[in-house]
């Protein structure tokens, strides 16, 4: 569905993406994750045709985003962090507004419309003004609106941020059926449970370079599965990783006696990202 190859961009003296290989395959799921500064955001505007690369190559589904720009555009829907819904309008008025701009007829789009709406559990909010609906429903519309165009590549640009812990699980429930429906989903989060819950693989970029590639799973048996954090009396904190709980708990009893506080547990997709980068997702 995408397929990369030595991806280039450079804005001065700043090299942005630094010689990036990847492909992504239909019907994946994909988290691309990595500090501020790591070249996501650079790369996503490429993909999505609104910024040219310096050098090297990019198709999605076949077609390449400098040449063909317009064939890739009919292939995608771009849901953005940033609300992009015209609040003055109904909900209906939007998805017919989105749908005119991709000149689908007007009985197609009054179906899609209606078909779509249920899709997200908003067919019952269609006359209800944009600004009057939660952060939630808004961005349940923002995927209903991308979809219209029945893309077959969809990019969630931090599609949860800003919302409650249930939202957030209901809107993973709604990426999880569109991907079951054959939808690829590139997505860029910095909830690292977000990209665990939803993600087959993940890619890390740091410094515009591909670092890791791979299942969560396997990058965390990579790391260790089970972490050790030890706090000293000087309030340091420092972490171990280990195969099994086995190594784990033979590791801790062997600490000296001003390691006041030890945990043992599962390691996670963040250990594996602080370990790598240096940095925690949330210094985003």
């Amino acid at each position: 569905m995408i397929v990369i190859e030595n991806l280039t961009k450079v804005y001065g003296a700043l090299k942005a993406v630094d010689g990036l290989n990847l492909e992504i395959h239909p019907g994946e799921t994909f988290g691309l994750l990595g500090p501020n500064g790591a070249g996501k955001t650079t790369t996503i505007r490429i993909l999505t045709t609104l910024t040219r690369p310096t050098s090297g190559r990019v198709r999605i589904n076949g077609f390449d985003v400098t040449r063909e720009p317009f064939q890739v555009k009919k292939a995608i829907g771009v849901v953005q962090q940033n609300m992009s819904l015209d609040r003055d309008l109904t909900v209906s008025d939007n998805m017919q507004a989105h749908a005119r701009l991709h000149h689908i007829a007007p009985a197609e789009r009054r179906r899609r419309t209606a078909e779509l709406l249920e899709f997200v559990g908003m067919d019952n909010d269609s006359r209800r003004i944009v600004s009057e609906l939660s952060g939630g429903m808004k961005r349940r519309l923002m995927i209903a609106r991308a979809l219209l165009h029945r893309p077959s590549l969809l990019f969630l640009d931090e599609p949860t941020a800003g919302l409650d812990a249930q939202t957030r699980r209901r809107l993973w429930e709604l990426i999880r059926r569109m991907n079951s429906n054959g939808t690829t989903i590139l997505l860029t989060t910095h909830y690292i449970e977000e990209a665990e819950a939803l993600c087959g693989r993940v890619g890390i970029l740091y410094q515009g370079r591909l670092i890791a590639l791979d299942s969560p799973l396997r990058l965390r048996q990579r790391l260790g599965m089970v972490t050790v954090e030890t706090l000293t009396s000087n309030k340091d904190t420092r972490y171990a990783y280990f195969p099994d709980r086995a190594a784990a708990t033979a590791y801790a009893q062997s600490l000296p006696p001003e390691v006041r506080t030890i945990i043992v547990r599962e390691s996670n997709l963040e250990d594996v990202f602080v370990e790598m980068t240096g940095h925690r997702v949330e210094d985003e």
